[in-house]
């Protein structure tokens, strides 16, 4: 670590002492103060990667705790980092994130790319500072996550696991419930619906069939936003459970943690997705708007949620074995992850808001009906 870098890691680690440190740092060439500025986020990134955080995760909490001048400069601290990797030792999934964060250099090789930030939002030094330094003190608190993917660097072509998950279905399937999602006609919204479930399920239903092999299980993260972050983990827990996943809740984040196979899991998000969409449409059109009755909704609509998806037929015969061993391997991978997670339960005081909740989890369109598995 050099002089310039320390006083940067100081100034994030005592906020009271920041004034000091970023006089002591303007006081050196511009050229340099850049450079080791753009060296402290880059670590920083690298440490949090360390840590079991993802790109999407990173994103995310930062979006939701400080300003868009630091995402937007996280963003670009994740890119220059990432530079340094040799495209084929990156995993696709991360590398899927860092497409999704927007994550790519844009800046001239020649010259620190911090200055060259900087100079795109018109900031000064002492401005580009204070952001750098936010960014550095927040990436301090980071909590420790498992680690899910291998990081960048390591990840090997020939070691990549390749488990026949088919991203043009699922980016079709994506774009079926966004437009069901979107349109304000009801016949339209179910015929998109339909489309969309059918697609996956014959996908998901040939994957199985082909599922010879020892199974295997891995672990994907799901963002949640405020409000009623305990009755929003109560459907994504619910949807995990009919799709043999697990889920753990890191409420203090608004993240959830799931462990399953690949497939289910890509499943999990698409339905819980669209859930949460039909759930919130139909919260608004009630006449209560308090609090309680919103929590008991979305609590209620959890529960309906997972009786219709266990009231479903078995599953087809032939699925049984592979479905059992997919099962035995969730269950190792989550007691190794999670081997203290607690059950939580949570209270409802609103009977008006827990009969409407039922009532609408009756009327949702289900986009992954188990029982079109068989067909």
């Amino acid at each position: 670590m050099t002089d310039l870098t320390h006083h940067l890691w100081a100034a994030a680690t005592t906020p009271a002492t920041a004034t000091h440190h970023v006089a002591t740092l303007v006081a050196h060439p511009p050229a340099q103060v850049a450079t080791a500025t753009a060296r402290a986020l880059e670590d920083g990134v690298k440490d949090a990667w360390q840590r079991g955080w993802l790109p999407y995760d990173l994103f995310q909490t930062v979006t939701r705790s400080l300003t868009g001048v630091e995402v937007s400069l996280l963003v670009s601290a994740i890119a220059a980092e990432n530079e340094t990797y040799a495209p084929a030792t990156v995993h696709p999934r991360w590398q899927r994130q860092l497409t999704e964060t927007g994550a790519s250099t844009w800046w001239d090789p020649s010259r620190p790319w911090i200055a060259q930030w900087a100079d795109r939002d018109y900031l000064t030094q002492v401005e580009t500072l204070a952001h750098a330094i936010a960014l550095l003190a927040h990436l301090l608190r980071l909590t420790r996550l498992p680690t899910i993917l291998p990081l960048p660097g390591t990840a090997h072509a020939s070691a990549v696991s390749n488990v026949g998950v088919d991203h043009k279905v699922l980016a079709r399937v994506r774009a079926l419930l966004a437009k069901a999602e979107s349109t304000p006609y009801p016949h339209e919204a179910e015929s998109l619906t339909a489309k969309a479930q059918e697609l996956m399920n014959r996908h998901a239903f040939s994957r199985a069939l082909l599922d010879v092999a020892p199974q295997s299980a891995t672990s994907q993260r799901l963002w949640l936003d405020n409000p009623y972050l305990s009755a929003k983990y109560q459907l994504v827990n619910v949807i995990a459970d009919a799709n043999r996943a697990r889920a753990v809740f890191y409420r203090d984040l608004g993240l959830v943690a799931m462990v399953g196979e690949e497939l289910d899991l890509d499943i999990i998000e698409l339905l819980t997705t669209s859930l949460l969409v039909q759930a919130t449409r139909a919260m608004a059109a009630q006449k209560s708007r308090t609090r309680s009755f919103r929590h008991a909704f979305l609590m209620a609509y959890a529960e309906r949620v997972g009786e219709r998806l266990r009231s479903g037929p078995p599953s087809d015969d032939r699925l049984l074995p592979v479905l059992a061993r997919r099962k035995a391997a969730v269950e190792e991978l989550f007691g190794s992850m999670f081997a203290g997670a607690r059950t939580k339960s949570v209270s409802v005081s609103n009977a008006a808001g827990w009969g409407a909740g039922r009532a609408a989890a009756d009327q949702a369109n289900l986009t992954l009906d188990r029982a079109a598995l068989k067909t």
